[in-house]
């Protein structure tokens, strides 16, 4: 995991950190003690806007965490009607972000962008189970070079209002490279080609761009863990 304590914003945050500043020095001059507030709050919004760099594994066959935050579930499910690879149920790798996490999201693996669709929708609170049906979403397909393909959804939250997917269908992306950010709170989830088993379990914290979800040329079982 990267050591570093401050990074650059992404290109989506200024606009906000200006509107933030605004605020500020208008409460300031309504009532100093609400413009201190101001004042956290704009930190806060840089912070969230925060883009850092990763250290990816590039070893063929890894498929690497899109999003920092927590694993929600990991369970059997069907994909995104829209995403147009069939209905039948595969592992869904659920990630859930909450709004301190960094909300920079990352291709899982190397391949091909071959479908990419939007639809509108609720914003239920991410961690729910059903927000991967009703939430506004953003579904990608990848294909990889041996022609596995993996669907990957951004999930709008509670407290979402906002997808930004910056790849087009037909890109040939890579492990690790941003693709898109949803603003404050909001889930990813991965949707794994048969056969290919997680190497985490639902607790864990991960990290975009560098933790590690499972490896298309392990042949071991699924993991097993316990909170100590």
């Amino acid at each position: 995991m990267s050591t570093v304590t401050w990074s650059p914003i992404h290109p989506e945050g200024p606009k906000f950190v200006g509107i933030f500043v605004v605020l500020t020095l208008i409460l300031f001059w309504i009532w100093t003690p609400a413009g201190w507030i101001g004042v956290v709050a704009t930190l806060w919004c840089a912070y969230f806007f925060r883009d850092p760099a990763r250290v990816t594994p590039t070893r063929e066959g890894l498929v690497i965490a899109p999003a920092d935050g927590v694993i929600q579930a990991i369970q059997p499910a069907a994909p995104p009607p829209e995403a147009g690879i069939g209905d039948q149920p595969r592992i869904r790798i659920s990630i859930f972000m909450n709004v301190f996490n960094v909300h920079v999201n990352r291709m899982p693996i190397d391949g091909e962008v071959v479908a990419l669709n939007y639809r509108p929708g609720k914003f239920l609170n991410a961690a729910l189970d059903k927000a991967s049906d009703e939430n506004e979403r953003n579904s990608l397909v990848i294909r990889t070079s041996d022609g596995r393909e993996f669907a990957l959804v951004q999930i709008a939250g509670l407290v979402a209002r906002r997808i930004k997917c910056d790849v087009a269908k037909g890109a040939r992306v890579k492990a690790g490279e941003r693709f898109g950010i949803i603003r404050f709170g909001s889930r990813v989830d991965v949707y794994l080609p048969d056969g290919v088993v997680p190497l985490v379990m639902a607790g864990q914290t991960t990290v975009g761009g560098e933790t590690i979800l499972a490896d298309m040329r392990a042949q071991e079982g699924p993991r097993l863990g316990e909170v100590r």
